[in-house]
C-alpha cells in the first residue's frame, strides 16, 4: 500500500506483471491473473495505465494528464494519488526507487 504522498513522489511507478489488458468501448479493462479479479479502469484510468507502461514519477504522470485534460495540478495530483493507491492495494502496480 502507498504510505504517503512523499514516498509516492520519490518513486517510479509502473504496471505490475500478470495482467491482461484490453480496450472496450473507449475504456481500459484489466484482468489480474494473480488475484483473478476484473477491473474497469475507465477512460482516464486507462490513460494512466498506458502512461505507466514504463516507470514514471508522479509528477510525470500528472504533467502528462494536464496536457490532455483541462484540470489544475493539485486536483489532478490528488485524483492520481487516489487512483494509484487503489491500484497499489490491489497489487496492480509496482513502486521502484527513483
Amino acid at each position: 500500500m502507498l504510505k504517503n504522498k512523499e514516498s509516492l513522489s520519490t518513486s517510479l511507478i509502473c504496471q505490475g506483471t500478470g495482467n491482461i489488458v484490453s480496450n472496450m468501448e473507449n475504456e481500459k479493462v484489466l484482468l489480474s491473473v494473480k488475484n483473478s479479479k476484473y477491473y474497469n479502469l475507465g477512460g482516464v484510468g486507462g490513460a494512466i495505465w498506458d502512461l505507466i507502461e514504463k516507470p514514471l514519477t508522479l509528477n510525470n504522470i500528472v504533467s502528462s494528464l494536464m496536457c490532455e485534460y483541462d484540470i489544475d495540478y493539485t486536483k489532478c495530483e490528488d485524483q492520481v494519488i487516489t487512483f494509484l493507491e487503489i491500484l497499489s492495494i490491489e497489487g496492480l502496480i509496482e513502486l521502484k526507487e527513483n
